[in-house]
């Protein structure tokens, strides 16, 4: 059965290998002609990026290239994409790369109508109304990677440089109006990227299971996509050319974005201020917390371990089985073991509690966790302590 399909959940998609070569009538549809393509400094250099311009140049949309976009990206990086927007005459927006560019990108698309700063519009209250929604670009996502699934959502996480601090931009028409999701585009991957961000996309999948409140469809979302990641994240990274594997793990990276409209918890509450500042890969900061924190919640979820390791296959399904597939899956992908690989200090914990504890997405953790509790939690990750 070939792994494809045309989905209309959340947005409208166009999933499977070789599809790229749809992304000009993807583009049409939202009545773009000239396209500025948001993506990031690597990408920008590889051939799958030249391919995807001259896709678009051949089927006549003129395409100009923004590719200014840092890791954990920034506010100068938005700041950027408007400008060349602005003086390419671009009237659209394709976002292309992983969850970084992706985000810049949605930015972009965002900010080239507002006459208000960025942080304006961060996700607090009811900032997004202030959005003048007149004056948002049409936007195309194109993954690159399978992680943040940052394609099918409604929010940027973009770095304040004073402060050190990520800030969610969110406006419900952030959502891309058409995505493609090639997973012939990450068979070039490296191994140690395929593996960081597949545990992005395990956590996203994850923390919306175990979030409080109701939310019974991204329940099962989050559930099948965590069966997807059993089957083929290991398949992913050790038989890179495997598309079978490559297209299920894309299908799990968008499924998570898409859950977590449930809520996240403690191991991104720990992730945004240790990327922002220690400027470390958010994937690999959640591969190497996720342990941590589901032992201090196991006393809240482990009832529901029960049920989700029994689907996705795990044998005697219960919280420790669970907890030993992400402990195995940890060391086979050769994820370090505690925060301080990522030059995170028992002295830096208190700081990052101090951040954690106010983050957005510690609101929906299954246990309530003070800022001492945070600082714990910190120091049991540094010095690997489960």
């Amino acid at each position: 059965m070939a792994l494809s399909g045309t989905w209309n959940y959340p947005t409208a998609i166009r999933f499977g290998a070789g599809r790229i070569a749809e992304l000009p009538q993807a583009c049409t549809e939202l009545g773009i002609t000239r396209p500025l393509l948001v993506t990031d400094p690597v990408l920008a250099g590889l051939p799958i990026c030249a391919q995807t311009v001259q896709v678009c140049e051949d089927a006549g949309l003129p395409v100009t290239v923004q590719s200014q976009c840092a890791k954990n990206p920034v506010g100068d990086d938005v700041d950027a994409g408007v400008d060349t927007y602005r003086a390419s005459g671009s009237d659209g927006v394709i976002a292309f790369g992983g969850g970084a560019a992706l985000d810049v990108a949605k930015a972009v698309a965002l900010m080239v109508g507002q006459d208000r700063p960025l942080w304006d519009f961060e996700d607090v209250g009811d900032n997004w109304t202030r959005v003048k929604t007149e004056g948002l670009a049409p936007c195309v996502a194109v993954p690159t990677t399978s992680g943040t699934g940052s394609e099918v959502g409604r929010a940027s996480v973009i770095v304040h440089a004073a402060t050190h601090t990520k800030k969610i931009i969110f406006h419900p028409r952030m959502l891309p109006g058409r995505v493609v999701a090639d997973p012939a585009l990450t068979v070039g991957l490296p191994p140690a990227v395929t593996a960081a961000v597949g545990m992005d996309a395990l956590s996203h999948n994850l923390e919306a299971w175990c979030a409080i409140g109701f939310h019974p469809q991204a329940v099962g979302i989050a559930a099948e996509g965590m069966r997807l990641i059993h089957r083929s994240l290991v398949d992913a990274v050790t038989h890179p050319d495997d598309l079978g594997a490559r297209a299920r793990m894309m299908c799990a990276s968008l499924m998570g974005a898409t859950a977590f409209q449930r809520g996240l918890g403690a191991m991104h509450a720990m992730a945004h201020p240790i990327g922002a500042v220690f400027d470390a890969h958010h994937g690999l900061i959640n591969a190497i917390a996720m342990p941590y924190v589901l032992c201090w919640n196991r006393d809240a979820i482990e009832s529901r371990m029960i049920r989700l390791s029994a689907y996705i296959g795990l044998a005697n399904p219960g919280f420790r089985a669970f907890l030993d597939w992400v402990l195995e899956l940890r060391d086979t992908l050769a994820i370090p073991e505690t925060l301080a690989a990522l030059g995170v200090g028992e002295g830096d914990c208190d700081r990052l509690a101090a951040m954690a504890v106010v983050d957005p997405s510690a609101g929906t953790n299954p246990l309530r966790l003070t800022q001492d509790d945070y600082a714990e939690l910190f120091r049991k990750a540094v010095s690997g302590v489960l």
